[in-house]
């Protein structure tokens, strides 16, 4: 993954994270070109530095988002590096 998708992906998240409740399934839809593995991946990351740093809200909804995304491409949460123990439980 190159640093411009990375930027991009953080981008993404932080966009989800501040808009409006109830607005998430738009924003991600308007950005589908981002919505993959790379940006799964990249949910789980964030949300491990949400819980380090005590935010457990935030990582408990990138979890849900990241899973939730995982299903709807078909991928098994087994294949996605995570280092947040609340996505395995």
């Amino acid at each position: 993954m190159n640093s411009e998708r990375q930027d991009a992906y953080l981008y993404l998240i932080e966009q989800v994270l501040t808009c409006p409740n109830g607005q998430e399934p738009e924003i991600l839809s308007s950005n589908s070109n981002l919505v993959d593995v790379g940006l799964v991946q990249m949910l789980v990351q964030i949300s491990d530095s949400m819980a380090n740093e005590g935010d457990e809200d935030t990582a408990k909804f990138l979890v849900q988002l990241a899973r939730l995304l995982a299903r709807s491409l078909g991928l098994s949460l087994e294949t996605i590096p995570t280092s947040y123990s609340s996505l395995r439980g």
